[in-house]
């Protein structure tokens, strides 16, 4: 029988983006197996149908749950905002966390003058779930928040655009309502964002960014200690982290993309077909 802390944790998300997720999961519990599932194939969720995002979701999690894993990381905003139920429901008694309540708790801890911007795509802008956790996390502190829909960031962050002079004119033209309602901390809702990170902060330099990644990680890291099932620091040098890689397309630019996320090199994904 496999122990628990044998046991891989499961990553998925819409496409490449949920790497920046792993990035953060790898920093903070580095000696956990972990299967990253993309579906690259029907990348992005943020414009389908919430039915759709429902179904995708349902199979990605049926894929992790056959990959008998501890804990699944909803690395998608977009899923997590239409689909964690769905997700929490096909998964039964294996954990679940998603990319919003630990954003949340970490944006409310974060700001000071009460005024928080969340930027994500249609999908996630249209469910307000930040704003409905944020309020129902302030107990009935006044907090105003402001969501500004950026679709066009995830196929620029997909095609490299990063510090291209386009992106610069897009990112400013987006955030230029959040800046005139002076908010002081700004929720990168979606898992693309965190690249656009020094963008962001040149365009607002005085903004507090929330990376939903890194506050998950810190979720699972807290939820595997206290389950007992959190592998523990090793004597050995960690040489590279124990990823496995699954995919259900493998884009042009996919180890570039991927090397940009992680900022180390992957071994070569596995393609799979989800039905």
């Amino acid at each position: 029988m496999v122990s628990p802390q044998e046991k891989p944790i499961g990553v998925f998300d819409s496409g490449i983006g949920g790497l920046s997720v792993l990035k953060q999961l790898v920093r903070f519990i580095p000696y956990e197996r972990f299967i990253y599932l993309g579906d690259t194939a029907r990348v992005p969720y943020g414009n389908r149908s919430v039915d759709i995002v429902k179904e995708y979701a349902k199979q990605c999690t049926e894929f992790l749950i056959e990959k008998n894993v501890k804990l699944i990381i909803v690395a998608c905003n977009t899923v997590s905002s239409v689909a964690l139920e769905t997700v929490i429901e096909t998964a039964g008694k294996i954990p679940v966390i998603g990319m919003i309540k630990p954003a949340a708790g970490a944006a409310l801890r974060s700001t000071v003058n009460k005024k928080i911007g969340i930027i994500g795509t249609r999908a996630t802008v249209s469910s307000n779930s930040y704003g409905k956790e944020i309020h129902s996390l302030a107990n009935n502190e006044q907090v105003d928040v402001f969501s500004q829909a950026c679709p066009l960031f995830v196929p620029l962050a997909e095609e490299g655009m990063i510090r291209h002079s386009s992106t610069k004119v897009i990112a400013e033209e987006y955030l230029s309502v959040l800046k005139e309602q002076n908010v002081d901390t700004l929720v990168l809702g979606c898992t693309h964002y965190p690249l656009l990170s020094q963008l962001f902060k040149e365009i607002m330099p005085e903004v507090n960014l929330i990376d939903p990644g890194e506050h998950s990680a810190v979720s699972a890291l807290r939820l595997l200690a206290e389950s007992g099932e959190l592998v523990e620091e090793k004597d050995e040098f960690l040489i590279k982290p124990n990823i496995e890689f699954y995919v259900t397309d493998v884009p042009a630019l996919f180890y570039e993309q991927a090397q940009n996320f992680l900022g180390f090199g992957i071994d070569e994904p596995i393609k799979i077909t989800l039905e």
